[in-house]
């Protein structure tokens, strides 16, 4: 029984090994190509889809869940973990001699630095935060409200963009509504209507998605933030499926914060978000997570982003998702999910048994298209698309199916989609 356990073991931990081992073996997670040009366009992005670690034979197109992580970010995660366990001994973490052994007490300034010419503001009015959640949370519960204070979200939130407004409501008795939301969504003004329907003198907050998460339709914000600001409402913004998507300029928006989840389709690890809250409303906000520099009014920044150690090779990826991101560019980045965003759009439009959710105005939409099509559920699509072509998108609710694209697919594999439904008829 002893040998039995100790066989089981050793293979246990050969099985673990097995993943690490097969990433090392890679021997191209370099930036060094992302930054060439091709002929043929296309010749691009299948050398950028082989900088992600996917299996060969299978597709993922559910970008708007998770992002998979370039293999160049792994290896920057990796090495920081291996280093610091290989030399924990000989590094004195308060001299700098080594990496940072922990996280959530630094101000990280560099990385927030490149984060705000990302989505132009000051790197002090931005925080690195876990998730969207965290962001929503952090603002909301900072916010001085009172009884009878109405917050207004839309029927359209995800999670993690109502949970803070509700406990709010039950908390400190506001009052919590919803505007409703057109499904789909092709007239920016139909959106405004709505949600200024819902408007009351008691509004304190309006907190709405830039990105519909479910449906994928980029809401009017800057319309919408710019009467909120001519009545005295504060507006935050849920980003979680904006960073990477689509261009992000929170000044031109107007909002007075912004928060974003990276390990979407910024194609960070998981555990990289970002918050901004603006210059000029911040010191109202009172810190959620209070440590060292729970007080600190010179870096408001810093100070909504205290929250204890964490893993430092976290940021570390973190970083080095940025400087990804930087050697394929911006305009190439968001132009590609859009082209190919597109591309699903127009074959799906073609097929009489599928039924559009996301708003077919193009100014509207991005890289998520939800349909249904006709006689299937949403878990049924999705399990026919996996077992005759390998393809994963994710199915939401019973009947709809959510197909996220980004950089790494090509239009190969939407065409293969696109047949399969088409067979589906």
């Amino acid at each position: 029984m002893t040998k039995r356990r100790a066989f089981l073991k050793s293979a246990a931990l050969a099985a673990a090994a097995l993943p690490l081992a097969s990433f090392q073996t890679h021997s191209n997670w370099s930036l060094d190509p992302l930054s060439r040009t091709f002929t043929d366009p296309e010749d691009y992005w299948r050398m950028v889809r082989k900088q992600f670690p996917l299996k060969e034979g299978q597709t993922y197109f559910n970008n708007g869940t998770m992002g998979p992580t370039p293999g160049y970010v792994l290896d920057a995660m990796i090495d920081h973990m291996l280093h610091y366990n290989r030399e924990a001994a000989s590094i004195d973490y308060k001299d700098g001699s080594g990496p940072e052994l922990l996280s959530g007490y630094f101000p990280y300034i560099e990385l927030r630095e490149k984060l705000a010419e990302l989505i132009n503001c000051d790197y002090k009015e931005l925080s690195l935060i876990q998730n969207a959640t965290f962001g929503m949370n952090y603002v909301g519960m900072g916010l001085d409200l009172k009884e009878g204070d109405e917050l207004l979200n839309t029927n359209q939130e995800h999670g993690g963009g109502f949970g803070a407004w509700q406990t709010l409501a039950k908390r400190r008795g506001c009052v919590y509504k919803q505007a409703t939301i057109p499904i789909p969504a092709n007239d920016p003004q139909e959106i405004i209507d709505a949600i200024f329907k819902e408007v009351t003198p008691k509004t304190k907050v309006i907190a709405i998605p830039h990105i519909v998460s479910v449906y994928g339709t980029i809401m009017p914000v800057e319309a919408i933030c710019e009467r909120a600001r001519q009545q005295g409402i504060f507006t935050i913004l849920d980003g979680a499926q904006c960073v990477g998507h689509i261009d992000v300029d929170v000044k031109a928006i107007g909002c007075d914060a912004y928060y974003s989840s990276l390990h979407k389709w910024f194609l960070a690890p998981p555990g990289s978000g970002l918050l901004y809250v603006n210059k000029d409303v911040v010191g109202d906000i009172w810190t959620t997570v209070a440590s060292y520099n729970w007080d600190n009014q010179d870096d408001h920044g810093f100070r909504l982003m205290q929250n204890g150690t964490g893993n430092p090779a976290l940021i570390t990826g973190y970083n080095a998702s940025v400087e990804f991101f930087q050697s394929i560019g911006k305009d190439r980045w968001l132009s590609r999910i859009k082209e190919l965003g597109a591309y699903l759009r127009d074959g799906l439009k073609e097929l009489p048994h599928v039924t559009i959710s996301s708003s077919t105005n193009e100014a509207m939409a991005a890289g998520i298209t939800t349909y249904a099509v006709d006689g299937l559920t949403g878990p049924e699509l999705q399990k026919t698309l996996w077992e005759r072509e390998r393809l994963q998108p994710r199915s939401v609710g019973k009947e709809l199916m959510r197909h996220s694209v980004h950089i790494y697919n090509s239009k190969e594999e939407i065409d293969r989609a696109l047949g399969v439904i088409r067979d589906l008829a």
